[in-house]
């Protein structure tokens, strides 16, 4: 179902992953995997908080024991923005050159690498690349390096995807640059890499899992854009065969191991699967897209006053990526859920197979679930819960229709007063 109708239908969907290696013990051969690509001299890409587990070392020493020299940066910003991105392009430039990237930490740290293997193989600055209309929308003119991302978090999927997400300070909103040359050559997902992440950030980082997930699944169809050129392709061709059954797996082991993972972090069968399900909502949303949710978080996010979620290192105010998606997510879907309702219902009842319709109100299923789901997990009660109000709705607004490339995926056309219902049903969420 989908209530847009193209006079010349799309009939062509695309597709594309990184390779993918998986498994306890898979990073380990991070050394075999860099020699394969001829790699002598690499860029290491992580943040302080993963260099105090140790991991960052061990990697330079087996990766040096293949007979590969490592250059370690280890300052990556939680959260990036223009000013760190640059920061780390600037050391990447002055110890360079390099034949391969490797980024070893969460969302931050791989899409810190990503824009540094950018900003290091092509002309240009930040700003040239960032999406339109933040910025100029510009597309590499050459080729990348191998790059390597090895998660050390369950839930960006960036590991998976053509994006590096980051704030612009002085318009204080969250974008993204987008193009298949920044997707990682090789994913290479350890769970053991994700032992040590605090509850509030397996809390935070699961619901961007759930939102990659839910958004592609309910992304409009691929079909229900006009047709394009060859040359007019990109990643997000909305949802399609193969991404939904990454979206669909991924939902259903969120189901079984999602709450297990935030209460008892030494679980390792929960690590598993929700490392398997960042990795599978990272293929499925990396090529159908997301939606409303994210469009939404990128100003929460950009505008945050002095909230300090718990489990994150940064002194600064931060609303984290994946808790900033969350908290209109119920709401968001609640607007979409006319646009196909049995999608909607289908991914509650993935979510939480005891579910039961209410036939009065069957729009409120799918937020009802998500709402039991974030109190279990202590995902803040909305964005008041965060520092918003009212009075903050036109601003949000205003940062969320910058973000067309992510609403024109959507399942149904958004209005600035569509998104401001959402933001006002979002300050108070039960």
């Amino acid at each position: 179902m989908s209530l847009y109708a193209p006079a010349n239908a799309e009939s062509v969907f695309t597709y594309g992953s990184p390779r993918l290696k998986f498994g306890p013990g898979s990073s380990s051969e991070l050394g075999f995997e860099l020699a394969s690509l001829g790699a002598r001299r690499v860029l290491l890409v992580t943040d302080a908080g993963v260099a105090a587990t140790g991991a960052p070392e061990r990697i330079v020493k087996q990766v040096s024991d293949a007979g590969i020299e490592t250059v370690t940066y280890a300052s990556t910003h939680v959260e990036p923005t223009d000013a760190s991105l640059s920061d780390a392009i600037a050391f990447a430039r002055d110890r360079g050159p390099f034949d391969a990237v490797v980024a070893l930490g969460g969302g931050s740290s791989i899409d810190t690498a990503k824009a540094v293997n950018l900003l290091t193989t092509n002309d240009g600055d930040l700003m040239d690349y960032i999406n339109a209309p933040v910025g100029a929308g510009r597309a590499p003119a050459k080729a990348l390096l191998p790059l390597v991302a090895l998660p050390t978090t369950t839930g960006t999927g960036s590991e998976s995807t053509t994006i590096c997400v980051l704030d612009v300070l002085d318009q204080h909103v969250k974008t993204g640059i987008s193009h298949p040359r920044l997707r990682p050559e090789l994913a290479i997902v350890d769970p053991e890499l994700t032992m040590s992440q605090p509850s509030g950030v397996t809390a935070a980082a699961g619901m961007d899992i759930l939102c990659h997930a839910l958004e592609s699944w309910t992304a409009r169809p691929y079909t229900s854009y006009e047709r394009k050129q060859p040359e007019q392709r990109v990643p997000y061709c909305g949802s399609n065969p193969v991404s939904d059954v990454w979206a669909e797996k991924a939902m259903r082991l969120l189901a079984g191991s999602f709450r297990t993972a935030v209460r008892d972090g030494d679980d390792g069968t929960a690590r598993h699967e929700m490392a398997l399900a960042a990795t599978f909502a990272g293929m499925g949303f990396g090529n159908a897209g997301v939606h409303v949710p994210h469009a939404n978080a990128y100003p929460i996010a950009g505008l945050v006053r002095d909230f300090r979620p718990d489990g994150y290192p940064s002194a600064e105010p931060m609303v984290p990526h994946g808790m900033a998606v969350s908290l209109t997510a119920p709401e968001a879907f609640r607007f979409t859920f006319d646009a196909d309702p049995q999608r909607h219902l289908d991914a509650a009842r993935m979510l939480d197979p005891t579910v039961e319709v209410d036939v009065a109100d069957p729009s409120g299923v799918l937020p009802s679930v998500l709402t039991a789901l974030m109190r279990d997990i202590g995902i803040p009660n909305g964005i008041g819960a965060v520092g918003f109000g009212p009075g903050d709705v036109d601003a949000i607004v205003s940062g969320t229709m910058k973000q067309q490339r992510l609403l024109a995926t959507a399942p149904k056309p958004v209005s600035e007063q569509d998104v401001a219902g959402i933001v006002e049903r979002s300050i108070t969420l039960w």
